[in-house]
């Protein structure tokens, strides 16, 4: 086990170490007045907000998978084996062997990929409330903007992507790709050669296989396909469903999000949804929600029968692309000082994992051929470093 200073001080330890249902709905006045009743305060200090956001997200006392996924609205899972991290340090009932089960891997929150239950495919694919769910009708090129700015299709002046399929041939395509998940679980590499065999060119799978979505995303966010939960990217037919209209899919999972993820001011759920301020408080009025002030900040939650009296944990090693990282501003997080915001996300846009001690991140760590270095943001004790190493081998 390497330790590492963030000044790139580094020394080795001599330890070796291999390292549901919804609430109903009650409509709120925008003065958080829930059916004429004097607005719900909660006296709260910043350790109990801790412990109910701990709690809340099932790092105190776990849960079952399927719970876990649908309370936290999916988990982050580019790199699937941070979701799969995510969801061992939460679950009672977590099994390499099976963790599949259902769960799918699909486009969501903030139009990145995440880990889902699969009951909940209606929520988070509406499909343009249901307009496109399966339309079998293609564009030739997708709307979704890349990361880096550019889009999936040519313009005149010649300085985005090219997007090389016609409708037609990506209608073909798309044919050609679900007959083949139709009769097993496929993988890229395979679906690959199977269109290379029905005459795909070189230039044509560079749009449909795009590393940000290309044709397989079209496929999967209407509704005919999902990524199944493997570490090597593999496809699958999705079950049928019935799309839940946009405006309400969004009402549920903000409920969600304030029973299962807050308390949370209305920056972080803005943040989490990637949705404005505006839209946020429209959400408010319509959920019960209390309220608690702490630091001059106003917190929302939903009561959601849970009891809050365990203890902050010693130590959490979180995955990368953590819930509780991702669930709340991260210029505003109570976790995370704000001198450390860039060891955690980096200007590449990843989420580092980190190393909560007592409530407060004190560094990153990073598994690599069987190695686990920790990078150390600030000095702690030899007795904090003892925490964290008994964290690792458990």
């Amino acid at each position: 086990m390497l330790i590492k200073k963030s000044n790139v001080l580094e020394r080795q330890l001599s330890a070796g170490v291999g390292v549901c249902c919804e609430a109903s709905r009650r409509k709120t006045s925008g003065a958080r007045r829930l059916g004429g009743e004097k607005e719900r305060k909660q006296q709260m200090t910043l350790e109990e907000l801790k412990i109910r956001q701990l709690t809340n997200q099932y790092l105190i006392t776990q849960s079952d998978k399927i719970t876990v996924v649908r309370d936290l609205l999916g988990v982050q899972a580019q790199f699937l084996v941070n979701a799969l991290h995510s969801l061992k340090i939460r679950c009672y009932d977590y099994d390499d062997t099976n963790v599949s089960d259902g769960l799918v891997k699909n486009w969501s929150v903030r139009g990145t990929v995440h880990v889902l239950a699969e009951d909940d495919l209606p929520l988070f694919k509406h499909c343009d409330d249901g307009k496109n769910y399966r339309m079998d009708e293609w564009r030739g090129y997708l709307i979704w903007q890349r990361p880096d700015g550019t889009y999936n299709y040519w313009d005149d002046g010649g300085c985005k992507r090219v997007w090389s399929l016609t409708p037609e041939r990506q209608k073909y395509f798309s044919h050609i790709i679900l007959d083949a998940v139709s009769d097993s679980i496929k993988t890229r590499d395979e679906l690959k050669e199977i269109c290379s065999r029905y005459g795909m060119t070189e230039i044509e799978r560079d749009s449909m296989f795009d590393q940000w979505g290309g044709g397989i995303r079209d496929l999967c966010e209407r509704g005919y396909m999902n990524y199944f939960v493997q570490e090597k990217k593999a496809y699958c037919l999705c079950p049928p469903f019935k799309p839940i209209p946009e405006k309400e899919a969004k009402r549920i999972m903000s409920e969600r999000y304030f029973t299962n993820i807050g308390p949370a001011t209305v920056r972080d759920a803005a943040y989490f949804f990637g949705t404005t301020q505006t839209q946020v408080k429209m959400w408010l009025d319509e959920l019960p929600v209390s309220t608690a002030v702490i630091d001059g900040k106003t917190y929302f939650y939903i009561e959601n029968g849970k009891k809050y009296n365990k203890p902050i944990p010693e130590c959490i090693l979180l995955s990368g692309f953590d819930q509780l990282m991702l669930g709340y501003q991260k210029k505003e997080s109570i976790y995370l000082k704000q001198e450390h915001l860039r060891g955690i996300f980096n200007l590449a846009g990843i989420v580092m994992p980190s190393i909560l001690l007592r409530g407060n991140v004190v560094g990153k760590w990073q598994k690599k051929k069987g190695k686990l270095t920790f990078t150390l943001f600030e000095n702690i004790s030899k007795s904090e470093m003892m925490l964290i190493s008994n964290k690792a081998e458990s």
